[in-house]
């Protein structure tokens, strides 16, 4: 049996006195694409903000390369090779669009150059001057995951990604997430538009009530479409 990259157990989470997390359990392969499913205040972004360390308490296990992390400060477990894209996107004002992506340092060898990510990205490489929030939605959520490229960090934690974006980016951000499969990026995904985490992930979990209640495989999604729908209530 292969150590999974990254191994969730028994996780559980706190922001004061509010107890979020009752005991949150998963596993990701290296070079695996899995997607958390929830409705709202399920647990979701609370899970991907303990495996960082940045909620009030946490405990539990969360090993990464087979290390524990809970415990480290969140700045040592991105710098064992976890990077976060925040829904709220985080772009800083002050700067423009090549300023934000140089911004992140480098905490592993193997991240994307410069060059490489303007290729990925083309719309950020002609905007480069440009004020980063000045930039349309799609354009700031391309910023967002092309300034953690540059980390070197091999697991990838991306939340809600294609919220409140038009179609076509939506299918833009699916060809980008895909592509860094590809490239052999680990992915963890949290996502509330389930038609698109279908397309692009090998695994999905359901969350509820801070607890992993369902897991769904690629195979499978077609004869569990009903009770995935009843579990999002879509």
């Amino acid at each position: 049996m292969v150590e999974p990259l990254l191994k969730v157990s028994g996780l559980e989470a706190w922001y004061g006195e509010s107890h979020i997390l009752h005991g949150i359990d998963f596993e990701i392969g290296r070079g695996e694409l899995v997607t958390l499913l929830g409705r709202n205040g399920a647990g979701k972004t609370t899970t991907l903000r303990s495996i960082m360390g940045i909620v009030g308490k946490r405990k539990g296990s969360v090993t990464f390369e087979g290390r524990e992390t809970v415990g480290q400060p969140s700045n040592q477990i991105a710098r064992r090779g976890i990077a976060y894209c925040p829904e709220e996107r985080g772009i800083f004002s002050s700067l423009n669009v090549e300023e934000n992506l140089l911004l992140p340092p480098i905490v592993k060898p193997g991240g994307m150059t410069l060059a490489e990510i303007y290729k990925l990205f083309p719309n950020l490489e002609e905007r480069k001057r440009s004020q980063g929030t000045k930039l349309s939605g799609g354009e700031q959520q391309m910023l967002a995951i092309g300034r953690i490229l540059r980390t070197g960090a091999s697991l990838l934690l991306f939340d809600e990604p294609t919220e409140g974006l038009a179609p076509v980016i939506v299918q833009r951000i699916g060809d980008i997430i895909r592509t860094l499969k590809e490239r052999g990026f680990t992915i963890l995904l949290v996502e509330q538009n389930f038609h698109f985490a279908a397309t692009v992930a090998d695994r999905h979990y359901v969350v509820e009530n801070g607890r992993v209640i369902d897991t769904v495989d690629k195979a499978s999604v077609e004869q569990s479409l009903g009770k995935l729908q009843a579990y999002l209530g879509v």
